[in-house]
């Protein structure tokens, strides 16, 4: 798919390399090597739309003054069949060039032809990625980062896709090791409790206090009654724990298709357990010399691979710790399934673990540099202007069961990628219900609508869009006109841009300035008027920005409606 603003930029390329090239046959310059210059698009634009640093960057090899060698350049120039209709040299040697007409109808042109497939590039060209997200342990309810952490992941494995990428949602489900025996002690306890009472049994120090453990072995006792109160500790332990996991998962599914994420693969850990999987590269790290045994307990010797301190793989009572389980999960992802690139989404407080991890796979010979891994920061919620800890309906931390009730989808999304991931994040809750301007989903969405609106009243008047020629298309010359051209035009390099940074918080700021970019036009500009050809232009210039906005919106998993 097109991308104009690359193509504007290899022009640049093209010309000045070219028009060095005849510079230096003439013997004006020395034939030298340069090194690369870059092409920027400059924060005034009147001082051009794109400007080149050649002269700059090439003073030093050439022995001239920059502007002299500008105006050189500037005078071998030649711009017959590229998008720009002019150059000059600015300041002490920058060389900037203005489009022409014909670039903006490209846009328009491309926007039109490719419909939906508009902003698809071909960055990724078709390399395995798997985006790894939430994995909300399946002990109890997900907290708000695992709601920043899901609209973040599943907006970004959109992004990765519309860059060309093969992508895989992914959830793990950490349904194996301590915590589970955990959660298992803790589900028994509660379940001795029904049938003796809560003074006669005590409740592990370390156990899942929540009461939705209260409830899970609530549950457990209806379906089952007694009939695991005299079985066997482990039969019991391992059929509560059973029961207690399909029950959170099934609630952690439906949460999270709420929420409208699905993903095309729930890995359960106790996999690695079965097949052997965890055995196997606990076999191949000790063959690598990797691992030793000390006081009973298994070691990683991440020190040998530049960390600072060696860890656990296997405790000396021989329960593998969580960390051996995610070497081997991650070797599955790269060596079992053959992803290309395989990127986790975590919360700030497993910042220690990325290094860790990521030398393991070394250690193994996989490879650190395949993995990389988004932390995302802090939610902090607030209401009238004070931070919100509880939720109104349970009185405990508030979870994304919770802020759904309170907010629509389309905000929780839409405020969650706001920002970039390593950044804390304010989430107004009164704002994320506010039905104005002020509130930036809406504002998004109300310009949707408004072209919706535009469309419906001139038909009222047997007024219809057509297709424009080029020639009228050049029409939308003025400074509001242009610059939303502009924009629409930026969102294949956007969307490439985010998928480098794995930054999807760009794309929704791309789509707040379309809307705000839309809304200063509509504000300047009639559509409905009597110069038909131009009135035809600024309605195929609003069926662009709606296709694009609803374009977008669709790639967040955030409705556009045509009414508000």
């Amino acid at each position: 798919m097109q991308n104009l603003m690359y193509t504007a930029t290899e022009e640049i390329r093209r010309v000045v390399m070219e028009a060095l090239g005849r510079l230096v046959a003439s013997e004006v310059l020395p034939a030298e090597p340069l090194p690369p210059f870059g092409v920027e698009v400059p924060a005034d634009r009147s001082h051009g739309d794109f400007s080149a640093n050649v002269a700059m960057v090439s003073a030093r090899a050439l022995k001239m003054p920059p502007r002299k060698i500008a105006e050189a350049v500037l005078s071998e120039l030649s711009l017959m069949d590229t998008h720009f209709e002019r150059a000059e040299v600015a300041g002490p040697g920058f060389l900037n060039f203005f489009l022409a007409p014909n670039w903006y109808t490209d846009i328009l042109v491309a926007v039109q032809a490719e419909g939906a497939d508009y902003a698809h590039t071909a960055l990724g060209n078709g390399r395995k990625v798997m985006v790894e997200y939430v994995s909300a342990n399946p002990t109890g309810p997900m907290h708000m980062g695992n709601a920043r952490g899901g609209a973040l992941g599943d907006c970004l494995a959109a992004v990765l896709e519309h860059a060309g990428y093969d992508v895989t949602r992914e959830f793990y489900v950490n349904d194996a090791g301590n915590q589970i025996a955990k959660f298992a002690a803790s589900l028994e306890a509660r379940y001795f409790q029904i049938y003796k009472g809560e003074d006669a049994v005590s409740f592990p120090e370390d156990g899942y206090h929540g009461d939705d453990i209260k409830e899970r072995a609530k549950e457990f006792a209806a379906q089952y009654g007694d009939r695991y109160l005299n079985a066997p500790e482990e039969e019991r332990r391992k059929a509560l724990a059973a029961f207690g996991i399909e029950h959170n998962v099934k609630k952690l599914h439906d949460d999270l298709l709420k929420y409208r994420i699905e993903y095309d693969v729930w890995f359960r850990e106790s996999v690695l357990h079965e097949d052997g999987e965890l055995a196997d590269v606990i076999a191949l790290m000790k063959a690598k010399g990797a691992a030793y045994e000390k006081d009973g307990a298994l070691w990683y010797a991440a020190t040998r691979f530049g960390e600072e301190k060696d860890e656990v793989l296997v405790r000396a009572n021989g329960i593998p710790t969580y960390f051996a389980a995610d070497i081997a999960y991650h070797r599955n992802k790269f060596e079992k399934r053959g992803f290309d690139r395989v990127v986790d989404v975590w919360g700030a407080d497993h910042h220690g673990h990325v290094a860790r991890l990521k030398g393991a796979m070394d250690a193994i010979g996989v490879g650190g540099d395949r993995l990389d891994v988004v932390l995302t920061q802090l939610v902090r919620l607030t209401r009238g202007g004070e931070v919100v800890r509880m939720s109104k309906r349970t009185g405990k931390a508030i979870s994304l069961d919770d802020l759904l009730e309170d907010v629509p989808v389309d905000a929780a999304r839409f405020f969650f990628n706001l920002r970039e991931a390593n950044s804390h994040l304010d989430f107004d809750l009164d704002l994320a219900v506010e039905q104005s301007s002020q509130n930036p989903v809406y504002y998004v969405q109300y310009a949707h609508a408004r072209i919706w609106s535009i469309l419906k009243n001139l038909a009222a008047e047997n007024i219809h869009p057509r297709a424009c020629t080029p020639e009228e298309f050049a029409l939308l010359s003025s400074t509001e006109e242009r610059e939303l051209i502009r924009h629409l035009g930026l969102l294949p390099s956007e969307i490439d841009e985010a998928a480098k940074a794995y930054d999807p918080a760009r794309i929704t700021r791309y789509v707040l300035e379309l809307a705000t970019k839309f809304h200063k036009f509509y504000n300047a500009h009639y559509v409905r008027g009597e110069d038909e050809p131009l009135m035809q232009a600024r309605l195929n210039l609003c069926l662009c920005v709606r296709d694009v906005l609803k374009h977008v919106l669709d790639m967040l998993k955030i409705t556009a409606p045509q009414t508000m």
